[in-house]
């Protein structure tokens, strides 16, 4: 499924929840929020993206604690989820997805190498629902596309298993 596809499909699910969501990117650069936005009507879904490349902007405009980058870097489990968090705190919306990664060709490690990528999904009302640590191949362009198909597929699924627990819920009323 193209992610144009994924795009409206979890519109139309954040459209049945009566719920919007929020992006925090950092590697991906808003590509999410690009394909989220290329959706008509995408406005009575989505609230805003934040793109936050640097640490500083993670910091300022997520409330990532400068420690918790010091201690763990950018490219965590541990920041990533502070991204989703803070995207939530920071914003009107329900849902959120975070991406942190390293897309290359430099920055890479051996503990951090190229094709790293944290991507957490979160919910105001439920905190972090799942975080994912993914080693995608390819050149910065593959490994971009790649994690922004995983973040919407994934939270696709995510929200769909969220509309089925609320029906399930209500046929127990």
């Amino acid at each position: 499924m193209s992610v144009y596809a994924l795009a409206e499909k979890l519109g139309a699910v954040l459209l049945q929840l009566n719920a919007i969501c929020v992006t925090a990117e950092s590697c991906t650069g808003g590509g999410v929020a690009k394909i989220i936005t290329e959706v008509p009507g995408s406005s009575k879904w989505f609230d805003r993206a934040f793109v936050t490349y640097s640490n500083i902007s993670k910091c300022e405009m997520l409330g990532v604690p400068e420690a918790l980058l010091s201690q763990v870097g950018a490219v965590s489990k541990e920041v990533v989820c502070a991204m989703a968090v803070g995207a939530l705190e920071r914003s009107s919306a329900d849902y959120s997805v975070a991406i942190s990664g390293i897309a290359g060709p430099d920055g890479g490690s051996a503990q951090k190498p190229v094709g790293l990528v944290w991507i957490a999904w979160a919910a105001r009302a439920k905190g972090v629902l799942s975080v994912y640590q993914a080693h995608f191949t390819g050149d910065r362009h593959t490994i971009r596309e790649r994690a922004i198909e995983y973040a919407l597929s994934t939270w696709l699924d995510l929200l769909n298993s969220i509309t089925k627990m609320e029906i399930i819920n209500e046929s127990k009323k």
